[in-house]
């Protein structure tokens, strides 16, 4: 039976963009979709520069307005890679326009702005998915299933880390990252950690956090002897409650030296422990009391076929998935949901959750905005 065609409209081509365009020329090789995808439209800010990127990612069309791809009839889905401050008007666009939508993390910038998306896709009956693509990773699953399964038994605590340094330089410019309606470092990679916080022990309850501004100015592009006032975080430091009782923190940055990657953590159960880091993305390490005493000491388990999709990639362990895989394995399960019709866990409910973590600790005292 021949498959139906998905016609895919993707906004913005800059590193994400090119990882949403690879995953969907790339899915349909590694898993049985009910599907076929077409690569249809890409906008991107004007017409030369979609034209181009275009012919590099394999769209067939290209637009340098994203209400011409959102109002074109033919697409299916739109994927949304474009700042954060332009998630909503393309996400309520999108969704009037009977568009399925894939957004990139944070949702939006704001708590009440991601509602106003949430609750327009939930009454459209649209599917859509927030991409917190790390939470793909089959480990981080598998230490999920350690703890639903009592493995490690109560969590009492859960610490974690997002630090990277790819800002750490006083002279690296101004962008949409440091951008006061949509930039941070807590929105930009704290809602990694928080959203994998919450997918591993559940909701966060309260928070207590202190932000810091370290470069308190930064040129206005490239090169440029101009500059201009940082109004948002380059540190985040947050003390949290879970509602099951558990507590523990996050630290995010986006200055940490020698930090290329550290999405971190470690849960401590009654019984044993689970401790994971993306710099190591194939090696997740567990404690546990099984075989008595003498026996201390964290386990190592490195993916395979055992933990699934991983044999959709290799049929042997220990060969490794990386980044991109697991953006190949987050538009697999998109693709799934759009068949099926149901949430995806980390669909826009979700994804306003997140959102509402990171304004709490955004509205408390702190060393950016005094």
């Amino acid at each position: 039976m021949t498959k139906a065609v998905l016609n895919i409209g993707l906004v913005g081509s800059g590193f994400m963009g090119r990882c949403h365009a690879n995953a969907f020329r790339s899915v349909g090789g590694l898993f049985d979709l009910p599907f076929n995808i077409h690569l249809h439209t890409l906008a991107d800010v004007d017409d030369e520069t979609a034209s181009l990127q275009a012919q590099k990612l394999g769209f067939a069309h290209s637009t340098g307005s994203w209400e011409t791809l959102v109002d074109n009839p033919e697409i299916d889905v739109v994927a949304i890679t474009a700042p954060n401050a332009l998630h909503e008007a393309i996400t309520l666009a999108a969704i009037q326009a009977g568009k399925h939508v894939y957004c990139e993390k944070p949702l939006s910038t704001t708590c009440d702005s991601a509602k106003r998306m949430t609750e327009a896709a939930e009454q459209a009956g649209t599917t859509t998915l927030v991409g917190f693509n790390f939470l793909r990773n089959p480990l981080i699953h598998y230490a999920k299933s350690l703890i639903e399964s009592g493995d490690v038994g109560e969590v009492i605590s859960f610490r974690g880390r997002h630090a990277e340094d790819y800002m750490g330089n006083p002279e690296s410019p101004h962008s949409f990252r440091t951008d006061p309606d949509g930039g941070g470092a807590l929105a930009d990679i704290g809602s990694h950690i928080v959203s994998m916080a919450r997918f591993l022990v559940g909701p966060i309850t309260n928070v207590n956090a202190v932000t810091e501004t370290v470069h308190k100015e930064r040129p206005v592009k490239p090169g440029s002897s101009e500059r201009r006032p940082v109004l948002v975080d380059d540190v985040a430091h947050a003390l949290l409650e879970f509602g099951n009782g558990a507590t523990g923190s996050i630290d995010v940055s986006w200055m940490m030296t020698g930090r290329t990657m550290d999405l971190s953590f470690e849960i401590t159960g009654t019984q044993g422990a689970i401790q994971f880091s993306q710099e190591r993305m194939n090696e997740l390490l567990v404690w546990t009391r099984q075989g008595g005493d003498g026996n201390g000491g964290f386990r190592k388990i490195e993916t395979g076929p055992a933990h699934p999709p991983y044999g959709n990639f290799c049929p042997a362990p220990g060969h490794h998935l990386g980044f991109n895989d697991l953006k190949v394995i987050e538009v697999a399960e998109l693709m799934e949901c759009i068949e099926q019709g149901k949430p995806h866990y980390t669909g826009f409910r979700e994804g306003y959750e997140v959102q509402c973590t990171i304004d709490a600790m955004l509205l408390l005292p702190n060393k950016t905005n005094g």
